[in-house]
């Protein structure tokens, strides 16, 4: 995952705070409701961003158990692992997320 890919997620995400925020501070309603309803646009601004790469661990926690079931050759093995990490290549990168 590069350096810009994790500022945009953070960017989408602030964005998303802050217009809860407004959008709650117009509405009427207690202010426990008004909060509850910031953590709930958080919560579904980090699902939003997030779930790409939760499939794409899926996919890769799939392809490790068909390795590790030892029924491959090495060269597929191999083979199938490269195919992996070519279709997601973000998201071996360990950078920084804010």
């Amino acid at each position: 995952m590069s350096s810009q890919d994790n500022a945009d997620r953070y960017i989408s995400i602030a964005r998303a705070c802050l217009r809860a925020i407004n959008d709650t501070a117009t509405e009427s309603g207690s202010r426990e409701d008004k909060i509850q309803a910031v953590y709930q646009a958080i919560d579904d601004a980090f699902q939003a961003e997030f779930a790409e790469q939760r499939q794409a661990v899926a996919v890769m926690a799939s392809v490790l158990e068909r390795i590790a079931s030892g029924k491959l050759s090495a060269d597929e093995a191999a083979t199938l692992s490269r195919i992996t990490l070519d279709q997601h290549p973000n998201t071996s990168d360990q950078g920084q997320m804010h």
